[in-house]
């Protein structure tokens, strides 16, 4: 595949970034849209997007060099490459702190907690889906051997250096299956949110459908540096993606029950 988009001079410009940038962009617009449509400061919910975007790729840039500190002591020089370095745990933690974010600058904003999920329930999804085709494109998570006759061979070496891809070896496009996942999903929540019942319901739905999304596709992932739980029976995103499904459950759940609390048929 093709992990440099293209160059501008001596600059780079990688694929997963182009990508990553263009869905950030994307669920931007969307969100800001859902916003006013939802009687919700748009302004406001942008500026907790940004903010919280911004949080987390700091957060795990800190991460990743804390985690390393003692290499890139010896070599400063690779510094420059660590926004080419993509891991399950980097996103995981970027994820945190992005929610934390999130969480507290709504709270600052006095923005109602679950209309906000719901009204970015549809954006997120969608970013998700760039930022996996641009995971594609670079080999970041990529799939495991296949004779499929759409399977993907990579033979950059930037590919092999930046995300572990093997070279020259056919691989389950895993990651073109989680984008046109996610896109589906975004499409469902963004048409599912006029008709919602409650506050929460959307953000629910997604936390329920990217958990499926995520559970399944890891069966078709490379499991190199993605932990090994429960005697390798699942990994590490899979046993978040049990917890997403939970907690949405959950949400979805404690919806429901303030319906028939209010007297509200299903």
């Amino acid at each position: 595949m093709h992990p440099v988009l293209f160059h501008l001079g001596a600059i780079v410009i990688p694929s997963y970034g182009a990508a990553t940038a263009v869905g950030v962009l994307l669920g931007l617009f969307l969100a800001e849209r859902t916003a006013r449509d939802h009687q919700l400061n748009a302004a406001h919910v942008w500026n907790l997007c940004v903010l919280s975007l911004f949080a987390a790729l700091v957060a795990s840039r800190l991460l990743l060099v804390a985690l390393n500190w003692a290499d890139l002591r010896l070599h400063p020089s690779w510094m420059l490459g660590l926004a080419m370095i993509h891991h399950p745990l980097l996103e995981a933690f970027g994820t945190l702190i992005a929610v934390t974010t999130a969480s507290l600058f709504g709270r600052w904003k006095r923005l109602p907690l679950g209309t906000t999920a719901d009204v970015l329930a549809a954006p997120v999804a969608l970013g998700i889906a760039f930022e996996q085709l641009g995971a594609l494109l670079a080999g970041s998570g990529f799939g495991i051997e296949s004779s499929a006759r759409w399977a993907v061979t990579y033979t950059d070496p930037l590919a092999a250096r930046w995300s572990g891809a093997p070279l020259g070896v056919a691989l389950h496009p895993v990651q073109a299956y989680a984008a046109l996942a996610f896109l589906a999903l975004a499409l469902l929540l963004y048409f599912w949110l006029p008709y919602r019942r409650q506050p929460g319901e959307v953000a629910g739905l997604l936390l329920l459908g990217a958990g499926v999304i995520v559970f399944f596709t890891e069966f078709l992932r490379d499991s190199e540096g993605r932990g090994s739980l429960l005697g390798g029976a699942i990994d590490g995103p899979q046993a978040a993606a049990v917890a997403m499904v939970v907690v949405g459950g959950l949400v979805l759940l404690e919806g429901k029950k303030s319906d028939e609390c209010r007297g509200i048929p299903p």
